[in-house]
């Protein structure tokens, strides 16, 4: 998988001799000499790393790591630094970058921070991944329901729901515990709430509890709450 790269660096020989060398990792490296046109691309382009000189021409470095960690997504940034510079490293770090290098560096030191931070995304992506796919798959008390396929099973039996009992269901399910006014429902299920509908909440209640609990007259899964609502059992 080849990889974005900005290099933002005004010294011409140090920006080469990264972007040669990230060839070698697979990276696509886009070279600019300073901190305004550095950040306007930035803004304009997808990039998996920054690597970022803070002694940069229009804008400094750490000017643009601040502006650049108001966006919404996030991108590794690596720091290029003097090495008397400790203060700036210090706020470098704190303005939001992910790692620092003193110049003078070496190419092989810079390349193992490169790919540490590339192994740092991949683990965080994974495991957004994984969060991801649990969420499309719900376990509870013999009830299994796979969201993406839209699929209920209780006991390992197939239960066959309409859109709205399962979306309901569901509703219930991922809160368990929260008790819930009909009109709740209707806003968060239905999409509106009008008054004298709450007959339709208990309409499709009692559906589904037909389908799902093995004695609806005392419900398992969806509970009333007298006077209140209903609440899907903890």
């Amino acid at each position: 998988m080849t990889r974005n790269v900005l290099i933002i660096e005004d010294d011409p020989d140090i920006s080469r001799l990264i972007k040669i060398n990230l060839q070698d990792l697979d990276c696509d490296a886009m070279i600019v000499g300073n901190g305004i046109d550095g950040l306007d691309v930035f803004n304009n382009k997808h990039f998996d790393l920054v690597v970022l000189d803070l002694m940069l021409p229009g804008m400094d470095g750490l000017s643009v790591c601040r502006e650049m960690r108001k966006g919404g997504a996030y991108v590794p940034i690596l720091v290029l630094t003097a090495k008397s510079a400790e203060l700036d490293r210090v706020v470098g770090l704190e303005m939001g970058a992910d790692d620092y290098l003193t110049k003078p560096f070496s190419i092989p030191e810079l390349m193992a921070r490169i790919k540490a931070l590339f192994r740092r995304v991949d683990a965080l992506s994974r495991k957004a991944t994984d969060k991801k796919e649990a969420e499309q798959l719900i376990e509870h008390a013999g009830m299994r329901i796979e969201v993406q396929r839209r699929q209920v099973s209780i006991d390992d039996v197939s239960v066959e729901l309409t859109a709205r009992e399962f979306d309901l269901l569901v509703y219930f399910v991922r809160h368990p515990g929260r008790v819930f006014s009909r009109v709740q429902l209707l806003d968060a299920v239905w999409g509106y709430s009008h008054e004298g509908y709450e007959h339709t909440v208990n309409t499709h209640i009692n559906r589904l509890r037909a389908k799902i609990e093995q004695d609806p007259s005392k419900p398992r899964y969806i509970q009333t709450v007298w006077g209140v609502g209903y609440k899907f059992a903890e």
